[in-house]
């Protein structure tokens, strides 16, 4: 093998909005994959851009039908008028017994299924609709749908909300505290999956969804809505006399819980170009709160509040895993200090004359990543004029290009530039290529397996981009010295199954966030930080991990209601929701 090239390094930056230049974080920090199980919901979550579309645009949700019977079963259809559009919101309730209610992928039935359907509904899609929607992954619907998803009522909280309802009294705030949310869904499905319209469809004809995930993430939001009228609905039947509804204050409370295991993880790795544009805009928004230096008493008065609703919001968020526990106990810690450090006056004239910048070094060196990251996103909701501007440019064009006719010389040495991390690994160690990830035959859902104990690599999904791009340099190195003047078509012409990391190295060469950089097929790996990666862009909250393979959080927590949509009076105001005091 040839010596390595030193990587060259990137000259990374972003503009702000009169057109100066930024500097922007490295890939090398930004996309490790540590870093990245830090990450936190922000103003660019899916979640947080949804809901103020829903408000600037107006939209008006209505339930146009409501037949549930005395338990709740039965089902509902609610329109949604979002400016000249016009969609439905169809859930069907259905008895099930405990002993069949769990989170897991491989159940067949569920206590609630539900679909977003563009435009109206004739009776004969409806009759289909109530055939295959239950069905979920068996079924079959038409490309109206949009969304295709399925929740279960939560065990600890749903029927202790209907009783206290039915007695006269508000929901149990304190137990609110711990779970969060009346049911949990366990699968939100869109994208062309099982005759769904396709993403080119519906960001071509629903403008009113026209960045992704947003129709996945407005059914997360209507189920919200639902599942409070379902309680309320079988609270009055209970106590025609007696029942009251929940308190604003309350429902806002009350988010949607969702429960995400290993099928969430390979999205980030076969999306590189989009998951490389999602990170660009949000380093862009940190670049130009960063440039700022207008450090005044409104903004630190706003920052001060802030970190302290987080510390209560942390204290409140109740977790099992003890990994999980020492992280969030660790934050509240380093938050209090820097709530310390913000009421000193020599650090406050130190930092209205350094600026954000001198804040976030100050924070990254003295209290590590986690609490980075968090203040971050903290300060970027001091500057919506900066950050909301970005939200509409979520979507990219996702093809990856193929250029054969470039000397190979000049691939390999794009693989040396930008992905001397893969090449640090040292693959003959077993440890550094124990695991594989497979597709289960059951359910299609990826898994991981034990090279070395367990049967089945040989159906190793492409997951482990740090083991091939090393395998395709290593191939390129060797027939570099026979053919030094070969092209690239020369090289795939002679190893076929190079072809896809070939054109990911080409594609990726321009763009600085596509890559994950870690080791997805090593012993040690933790999921988790794949998944609270992409969890973070939906802007979910309350992070519980179960195991070290999936996680149970909440979703829409604090989000304005439908009444205050349908009102005008949604506000933007609801990151790191606390209980609230009646």
């Amino acid at each position: 093998m040839t010596p390595r090239t030193v990587t060259k390094a990137l000259n990374l930056t972003a503009s702000s909005e009169e057109g100066q230049v930024l500097p922007l974080r490295s890939a090398a920090l930004v996309m490790d994959l540590e870093r990245l199980g830090t990450l936190q919901p922000s103003r660019l979550s899916f979640m947080r851009t949804l809901v103020r579309r829903m408000a600037h645009e107006s939209w008006r949700i209505h339930a146009e039908r409501f037949e549930l019977d005395e338990n709740g079963h039965g089902e509902a259809i609610y329109r949604i008028e979002a400016g000249s559009e016009r969609y439905r919101f169809v859930v069907f309730s259905s008895a099930l017994a405990d002993d069949q209610r769990n989170d897991r992928v491989i159940s067949s039935q569920w206590d609630l299924t539900m679909a977003l359907v563009q435009g109206d509904l004739s009776e004969d899609q409806l009759k289909s609709l109530r055939i295959n929607v239950p069905l979920q992954e068996a079924g079959r619907v038409d490309d109206h749908v949009l969304v295709l998803s399925r929740a279960n009522r939560s065990s600890r909280s749903f029927q202790s909300v209907v009783q206290r309802l039915a007695t006269g009294q508000q929901p149990d705030v304190e137990g609110l505290k711990k779970v969060g949310y009346l049911c949990r869904t366990t699968a939100v499905y869109g994208s062309g999956k099982f005759g769904m319209a396709d993403w080119q469809v519906v960001q071509s004809t629903c403008r009113s969804f026209r960045t992704p995930f947003s129709a996945e993430m407005f059914a997360c939001y209507l189920l919200r809505h639902f599942s409070c009228e379902q309680v309320e609905h079988i609270a009055k039947v209970l106590a025609p006399d007696r029942a009251v509804t929940i308190a604003p204050e309350i429902k806002r409370f009350i988010g949607i819980g969702n429960a995400t295991g290993l099928g969430m993880a390979p999205f980030l790795i076969k999306h590189p170009k989009l998951i490389a544009h999602w990170m660009m805009q949000r380093e862009t928004a940190l670049a130009r709160v960063l440039s700022q230096t207008d450090c005044d008493d409104q903004k630190l008065n706003c920052l001060k509040a802030m970190v302290l609703q987080v510390i209560q919001h942390l204290r409140e968020t109740t977790v099992d895993e003890a990994q999980q526990q020492e992280r969030n106990e660790g934050l509240v810690m380093s938050l209090s200090h820097l709530t310390e450090a913000l009421e000193q006056p020599a650090f406050d004239a130190w930092l209205r004359s350094e600026g954000w910048s001198a804040l976030q070094s100050f924070v990254a060196d003295r209290y590590g990543r986690d609490a980075d990251e968090l203040v971050q996103v903290l300060l970027f909701e001091i500057y919506p004029e900066l950050v909301d501007p970005l939200e509409e440019s979520m979507a990219v064009d996702e093809d990856l290009d193929l250029e054969p006719h470039v000397p190979l010389s000049e691939c390999l040495a794009l693989i040396r530039d930008h992905y001397d991390w893969a090449l640090d690994i040292d693959f003959q160690q077993p440890d550094h290529r124990a695991l594989f990830w497979y597709r289960s035959e059951e359910k299609m859902e990826p898994r991981l397996g034990d090279r070395f104990f367990e049967m089945g690599a040989e159906k190793e999904m492409p997951m482990s981009i740090a083991f091939a791009v090393r395998a395709c340099s290593d191939l390129m190195e060797s027939y570099l010295s026979d053919f030094p003047d070969s092209l690239v078509v020369d090289f795939l012409m002679a190893f076929p199954d190079q072809l896809g990391i070939v054109r990911r190295i080409q594609s990726l060469s321009g763009l600085h966030y596509g890559d994950i950089r870690g080791n997805l097929s090593d012993k040690n790996l933790q999921p988790m930080h794949l998944l609270r990666a992409k969890l973070s862009f939906f802007g979910v909250g309350k992070f519980d991990p179960k195991s070290r393979l999936w996680v149970r959080n909440t979703m829409f927590q604090g989000a304005p209601l439908v009444d205050d949509v349908n009102c005008d009076r949604a506000e933007d105001s609801w990151y790191f929701p606390v209980a609230p005091v009646l």
